[in-house]
């Protein structure tokens, strides 16, 4: 099956024989022993069968061999830092969204080598993936949040793997929609709260990837810990993800029209959108990558503080991917956490302003931003 018809009808089993059209929810906490034929489910920390069909949907999406749903992205983040033990290193992108960059300073704490650089630079990359030191595990988010930097996966990927690294994408921002990681890497890394389940009403997080061992750890990390979502938040995930091909093209459409209305602006200086020809990684993204995506960052020559404030059809918020769209500053919001010197550092000013396109009418959304870069 194609993609936008495994995003509808994978792991979608059988009913009990009520016909129903959508499979039920299971909300049991546990299981009784003496009706199983053979014994499979024991109790909802390890296994729940509406939490499988969204893990048998994700993993469909990219071909993989397996899934793996949590309770947030960060729990997801973070069982796979958990593979790491002290003395080992890990390479990851400088410009990382800031709870990636905050899990990444605790294993820093328990003796694990974290090195951040710009991996969308080539040779960058290449001198801090070549030989002369350990490499365990390389973190790549590309398009990056929220400069957007696009990173070479094919290649970076190569490097990583002829030292022995394991390479995990964070492909929150563009989604199995618009890039497939597995293609190169080992692991694909979702909030499933962004344009998974696309309607900024529930929390998750997903890992993607091949390798049963693999799969035997995660699984058994995350029952451990306990950070598995609910049979509810689960069906809210996979029933927004039957549209979200759907989503992503009226987004991507309409962060054109956007994008159109931000270039002719005084007020606005640098934008950030791959989908620029003159964006370093343009040529890079049109290969590995569908479509450009729905997220546009922009330098703000005003005050961005009234910005924000004049916006009215879209919501002063953090997050992205949603049907509703969003506009941040990242340095006062959603990487507000990170030193400022340390923003400075990566490129990410005060006045940094991050979009997230929804799919309103597009002509309501340029509108309502022409008139708050005047009022602002």
């Amino acid at each position: 099956m194609r993609f936008d018809t495994l995003l509808v009808q994978s792991g979608q089993r059988p009913t009990s024989g009520a016909g129903d059209a959508v499979p039920p929810i299971h909300l049991a906490a546990t299981y009784e022993r003496n009706v199983q034929d053979p014994q499979r489910y024991y109790y909802g920390r390890g296994e729940n069968p509406t939490r499988e069909e969204l893990e048998e949907c994700l993993a469909a999406l990219e071909d993989a061999g397996f899934a793996t749903v949590f309770a947030s992205g960060q729990a997801a983040a973070s069982a796979v830092l958990s593979l790491l033990s002290a003395g080992q290193r890990v390479v990851s992108c400088d410009d990382v969204y800031s709870g990636t960059d905050a899990l990444l300073a605790l294993i820093e704490r328990a003796g694990v080598e974290v090195h951040r650089t710009d991996l969308s630079d080539p040779g960058r990359a290449a001198e801090a993936l070549g030989a002369g030191s350990r490499l365990d595990l390389v973190w790549i988010e590309t398009p990056t949040n929220p400069l957007l930097k696009i990173v070479d996966l094919e290649t970076v990927c190569r490097l990583a793997h002829d030292r022995g690294a394991l390479v995990v994408v964070d492909n929150t921002l563009a989604s199995p929609a618009l890039q497939q990681p597995l293609r190169w890497a080992d692991i694909s890394l979702y909030s499933t709260t962004k344009s998974i389940s696309g309607h900024l009403d529930v929390l998750g997080g997903a890992l993607v990837y091949h390798d049963e061992r693999l799969h035997e750890r995660l699984r058994t990390h995350r029952t451990v810990v306990g950070n598995v979502p609910g049979a509810l938040d689960c069906y809210l995930i996979r029933r927004g993800l039957k549209t979200l091909s759907l989503r992503v093209a009226r987004q991507v459409e309409s962060a054109a029209l956007v994008l159109a209305a931000l270039e002719d602006k005084p007020s606005v200086g640098a934008i950030h959108y791959p989908g620029l020809s003159a964006h370093p990684g343009h040529r890079i993204a049109a290969r590995q990558m569908s479509a450009f995506g729905s997220i546009i960052s922009f330098e703000y020559l005003g005050d961005h503080t009234k910005l924000l404030e004049q916006v009215r059809v879209f919501a002063a918020a953090v997050s992205l991917g949603g049907v509703q769209s969003l506009i941040e500053c990242p340095a006062s919001m959603s990487h507000a956490a990170i030193a400022r010197q340390a923003l400075l550092s990566r490129g990410v000013s005060e006045n940094l302003v991050r979009l997230s396109i929804g799919i309103e009418d597009p002509v309501d959304l340029v509108a309502d931003l022409r008139a708050a870069l005047r009022a602002g």
